[in-house]
């Protein structure tokens, strides 16, 4: 019998449960490698080849490959894990939330600064979702 999951009602929005971290697990276990300095020279010598090291799906490979933070959260990625990947490009949380986002570091902290969005933002039974 499955999950009541209430909290899949906010659009855009992928709430990292048991059943993401069950789907994510190898491609976390990836990120978290990269905490160590060998592994990340290994890692940016030979992406791919270092991804074909972890017993991830290929479609999470290709999603870190071409740096596409929400399809590795929609195929499992825990963000605070992901965050391994854009310290690794020597980019900013901030750097990656906007580009998750589709907007610049700037409109992005602007956004964040002035209070982020409304909780109702984008909910299905919500009018107002800007």
């Amino acid at each position: 019998m499955p999950l009541d999951k209430p909290y899949t009602d906010v659009p855009g929005t992928t709430i990292f449960d048991a059943e993401q971290s069950r789907k994510g697990y190898w491609l976390n276990q990836f990120c978290m490698s990269l905490m160590k300095a060998e592994n990340r020279e290994k890692f940016k010598a030979d992406e791919r080849g270092y991804l074909d090291r972890w017993a991830m799906t290929e479609d999470q490979k290709l999603a870190v490959l071409a740096r596409d933070l929400n399809r590795c959260i929609a195929l499992g990625g825990n963000i605070y894990f992901l965050a391994k990947i854009g310290a690794t490009d020597g980019k900013s949380f901030q750097q990656m939330a906007g580009s998750m986002t589709g907007m610049t570091e700037e409109a992005y902290r602007d956004m964040m600064v002035g209070g982020g969005r409304a909780a109702s933002w984008g909910r299905k039974d919500n009018k107002d979702t800007e």
